[in-house]
């Protein structure tokens, strides 16, 4: 996997400290720094990406040679320390993962990082493939040491979760960078105005010095051929463009490697004599508007196409098949490359909760206990994000990671006569959340915060965070517990339950609601994918009357109607909510709940 080839890359460059937060499309490069971690390797999952990226840039400080990684989102999270650091500068090389989702396939937005390498004036490498992903590891720790300067490394999905044979190192061939320590020079590690306004110009004229380097770099690549049109692009859409080529060779091609600092020579050399290139790239026109800007100061006439002009879709993952049928209305050909057959239509299939999920309990239990009252019920990322799905319809709000939060207080100081929810998952909670409660409790809030505890960072793929007990190189730890940590901020009534005992859950929720000030409920379950019982629920089709209650009010996908009566399949974990549902009692099983 292109993430693996990344951690790999990274432990064989040396690296002493590995840290981030899981977000698809992003997390195995830290998983597999964890499993594949050389003895001097400190690896960590950080409560939040601001948090990995201060450690980070501590780390570099130091001159240990340091990988940090998140997805797109969570780069939002690290764009202070982020910034900070491109001005202040490092001294052990610091690459930044970022991994884009152009889809977006599990992210809410489709935004393109290599802008921001521009807005914080850092070198961006854009690989293409597995093995490259793999090489870049070491040229980004070569440039971020030479010129002081953390690289962001930015791939997309495709890269990421691509699987490739890739050429690697011995382990004799690894390299090895000890750390001097940290050696105290408030005048360099101290970031004040004078030393930003300083090191500024400096960032500025070296990176001028990059453009014309990476004009000359092996990274980036020209193709030249006999045809007076080209393709210029880059990533993952560069694999495309090379199927394509196979029926068009003589097209001239341009790969950019390094979409910041851009190689204006290169892409002038690759322009002059030309009449018209495409641009094929996914997300943002980001190599679209750098030619465009190349010929403008270069004096050339070649007209640039793409997004901007309708030949590239604006939005959404490019395929093979796209790029092809782009190319060849681009050179006035019919489309020669292989199609896919005409397939019937996939059958619709929205996202659901798992069955036996404990969130589907949660979410039910304050739906009952709220029935009939104004409320809003603010939603967070995570599993529980599929707590908006019917028949539970739970879910009114979904910003970003501990927004809920602020919206839910808004909500209550605009209009005090609704009930507000904030549900927020446990892993969410240690990111992201705990500022919100102060806030609230602070000023003065009349909310109910939900905490949905099933005991792992499931989304992701099941990773530690601090309340479970765990570190990402498997040290057993003390848990943070989330009830001290609210009773000290000044939460009172905070009160934990397992949701899948139901009448407690209900009685419990309808309790906190009548109450004043920040209230909090902590359901606590473990993940279905974690713990799986045995003990499945069983439907008698005597007694069933076939009203469908079951199915009609939690949806869970392990329940079906036959015609006649309710059925469960496979699927069943045993979580008894359905039990406490029948109202003929024809449903029996599974989990019992004190």
């Amino acid at each position: 996997m292109g993430n693996e080839a990344i951690a790999r890359g990274a432990i064989a460059a040396g690296v002493r400290v590995a840290c981030g937060y899981p977000g698809t499309p992003s997390t195995e490069v830290l998983e597999t720094a964890a499993k594949c971690r050389r003895e001097d390797m400190y690896v960590e999952w950080s409560v939040n990406e601001k948090t990995a990226m201060e450690l980070a840039g501590g780390a570099a400080m130091c001159g240990a040679r340091t990988l940090v990684t998140m997805k797109q989102m969570g780069l939002n999270v690290a764009a202070d320390p982020l910034m900070c650091l491109a001005y202040l500068g490092v001294k052990g090389g610091l690459v930044v993962l970022v991994a884009d989702d152009p889809g977006p396939i599990s992210s809410q937005t489709e935004q393109d990082s290599r802008h921001f390498a521009a807005f914080a004036k850092v070198p961006c490498l854009d690989p293409s493939t597995a093995q490259e992903a793999y090489d870049m590891v070491f040229r980004a720790f070569e440039l971020s040491e030479e010129y002081r300067t953390p690289v962001i490394l930015r791939t997309t999905t495709r890269v990421s979760h691509g699987y490739a044979s890739i050429l690697v190192r011995d382990e004799a061939e690894y390299e090895r960078h000890d750390a001097e320590g940290f050696v105290r020079d408030p005048r360099r590690w101290v970031i004040f105005p004078g030393l930003s306004r300083m090191n500024h110009e400096k960032m500025e004229i070296r990176n001028r010095e990059l453009r014309d380097r990476f004009s000359r770099d092996p990274l980036n690549l020209s193709l030249e051929g006999s045809l007076s049109r080209g393709v210029a692009c880059g990533g993952f859409s560069y694999t495309y463009v090379m199927e394509s080529r196979r029926d068009n060779p003589s097209l001239p091609v341009l790969k950019i490697s390094t979409p910041h600092p851009f190689p204006d020579a290169l892409a002038a050399e690759f322009l002059r004599g030309k009449e018209e290139v495409l641009c094929v790239e996914e997300l943002d026109p980001v190599i679209e508007e750098n030619l465009i800007r190349v010929c403008g100061q270069w004096g050339l006439k070649t007209r640039i196409l793409g997004k901007g002009s309708g030949h590239m879709p604006l939005a959404g993952e490019n395929s093979r098949d796209q790029v092809s049928r782009a190319i060849s209305l681009f050179l006035g050909k019919e489309q020669t490359a292989d199609a896919l057959p005409d397939l019937p239509p996939l059958p619709v299939r929205p996202p659901v909760l798992c069955a036996g999920c404990p969130h589907r309990a949660s979410f039910y239990a304050v739906k009952q206990a709220m029935k009939g009252k104004k409320c809003i019920f603010c939603g967070d990322i995570g599993c529980y994000t599929l707590g908006n799905a019917q028949p539970l319809d739970m879910v009114d709000t979904c910003l970003c990671m501990g927004a809920g939060l602020g919206i839910a207080q808004a909500v209550n100081h605009l209009e005090p006569d609704t009930n507000c929810f904030a549900f927020v998952g446990d892993s969410t909670f240690f990111a992201s959340a705990i500022p919100g409660v102060v806030n609230a409790v602070y000023n003065q809030a009349d909310m109910t915060l939900v905490i949905l505890d099933n005991s792992t960072t499931a989304m992701t793929g099941h990773q530690p965070h601090p309340g479970t007990g765990c570190t990402a190189m498997g040290q057993a730890v003390d848990k943070v517990d989330m009830e001290k940590v609210l009773r000290a901020i000044g939460v009172e009534d905070v009160r934990v339950l397992d949701p899948l005992d139901l009448e407690t859950a209900v009685e419990n929720v309808r309790e906190l609601a009548e109450g004043k000030g920040v209230r909090a409920v902590i359901f606590r379950s473990p993940c279905v994918a974690l713990f799986r019982s045995a003990r499945k629920v069983r439907v008698d089709a005597d007694k069933c009357i076939g009203c469908r209650k079951c199915i009609r009010e939690i949806g869970c996908p392990a329940l079906s109607f036959d015609g006649k009566h309710a059925v469960t399949d496979g699927q069943c974990n045993g979580c008894g909510l359905c039990v406490n549902l029948c109202p003929v009692k024809a449903i029996s099983g599974g989990m019992e709940h004190a």
